[in-house]
């Protein structure tokens, strides 16, 4: 089953409650506001559900994954501002047609363990979080209860990118580079440091690898960090990288933990040339199999 783990689709009535809003995340006609990003024009068709599906199955996808855009900074919003801009994106993106699938997100204001379950119950595949949810051992703490419901329904972590902080005078692409990276690697080395003890069955997938982390393994030996085993419960998303970065990637992790995501409608798909079919069918099939359902 060819699959993309990483998509994001707003429903229209998400849509309509950010154009609701007047305080950051909110759109402006087809502009969008955040506090840590410069203006944003969104294309229609980015979020035209029949378009989309129409591309996934140009892609060749029998699975896309589409999740909350977390950069949105929705899910730090107060309970009473953030419970209905998640409803619109749980109702909007489970009703998507065939072969859409949905990552659930929380409340982190208020974090409601019951609420994620219901998601799960209502066809979630797993839980999204924000790297910037996950920076240290507070945020690892902070969140177990979250993903405490995920080990019991054995459901798969997805960890992307949070809101940037402001940044003034940086060029349009500060954010994605920066901050997101940074925020990336934060969490890949709390969640070593931090998390795992705390959740040794927990399936975790980090977008646009871990911002490389791993790559540090030399440095974290050094440092008296360990050797940097690898952890075959721990998955590396591919958005927004291409062959060199990925192949990379797999000399340190190897390439069963790389699976296939593309950011849509922010990035295209890249499918890494790695030399053999088998390395495409791994990131694109077998991988995500693995991530979504645990070793079979």
């Amino acid at each position: 089953m060819p699959t993309d783990v990483h998509q994001h689709i707003w429903p229209p009535a998400l849509i309509e409650l950010l154009r609701s809003r007047t305080t950051p995340p909110y759109l402006d006609g087809r502009t969008l506001h955040l506090r840590g990003e410069p203006p944003y024009d969104v294309d229609p068709a980015d979020h035209d559900i029949a378009a989309r599906t129409r591309l996934a199955a140009t892609d060749g996808l029998d699975l896309a994954l589409v999740s909350l855009s977390s950069p949105l900074g929705i899910e730090y919003l107060p309970p009473a501002e953030a419970a209905p801009l998640l409803a619109a994106f749980h109702d909007g993106a489970l009703a998507l047609p065939a072969p859409f699938g949905v990552w659930a997100s929380p409340c982190l204001s208020a974090p409601d363990p019951e609420a994620v379950e219901r998601e799960l119950h209502r066809g979630c595949v797993g839980l999204q979080l924000p790297a910037t949810a996950l920076l240290d051992a507070a945020g690892w703490a902070h969140c177990a209860p979250l993903l405490d419901i995920l080990t019991r329904h054995d459901k798969p972590l997805f960890v992307h990118p949070g809101a940037a902080p402001p940044a003034d005078g940086t060029p349009p692409w500060w954010p994605a580079l920066v901050p997101y990276v940074q925020q990336l690697h934060a969490s890949w080395f709390a969640f070593r440091a931090f998390g795992r003890s705390r959740h040794p069955r927990l399936r975790v997938c980090f977008a646009a690898l871990a911002g490389l982390a791993p790559l540090h393994g030399e440095r974290l030996a050094a440092r008296g960090g360990g050797r940097g085993e690898i952890d075959f419960d721990v998955f590396y998303e591919t958005s927004s990288y291409g062959t060199r970065a990925v192949d990379a990637l797999v000399r340190a992790v190897g390439i069963d933990v790389i699976v296939s995501g593309s950011d849509r409608p922010y990035a295209p798909p890249v499918v890494p040339d790695l030399g053999a079919d088998a390395a495409v069918h791994a990131l694109r099939t077998a991988n995500p199999a693995r991530l979504l359902h645990g070793r079979t």
